[in-house]
């Protein structure tokens, strides 16, 4: 499957709350970094992070780009239930199939 894919069935996952789906996606050795989270590993993440997603009214990728061997950039739109919308982007590592890293970079609020 091209990266891209993987990333955007890994999105999909995340948004319809499917975690066998997420599971088989992440690496054993997946790590997730953003502002508020350092290197976590895949229990932490699927414990903590992962079930999010009813956070969101909505969540639009803008762009899903190949951007080397490997590496996935993403740059999305997203709308809390609460009206707040913002844009983030994320650089996503592919190793052997699965997502072995996220790092999120948090963007600012958008009108």
């Amino acid at each position: 499957m091209p990266h891209a894919d993987l990333v955007r069935a890994l999105f999909a996952a995340y948004r319809a709350q499917d975690r066998p789906t997420a599971e088989r996606l992440l690496a054993d050795d997946f790590r997730f970094t953003s502002p508020q989270d350092d290197r976590i590993d895949r229990a932490t993440y699927l414990e903590r992070c992962f079930p999010t997603a009813d956070r969101f009214a909505s969540q639009d990728l803008e762009h899903v780009v190949e951007a080397g061997p490997g590496d996935v950039l993403v740059v999305y739109r997203y709308a809390l239930r609460a009206g707040e919308r913002y844009r983030n982007a994320e650089l996503i590592t592919v190793r052997a199939g699965q997502v072995a890293e996220v790092q999120v970079f948090f963007g600012g609020r958008i009108g």
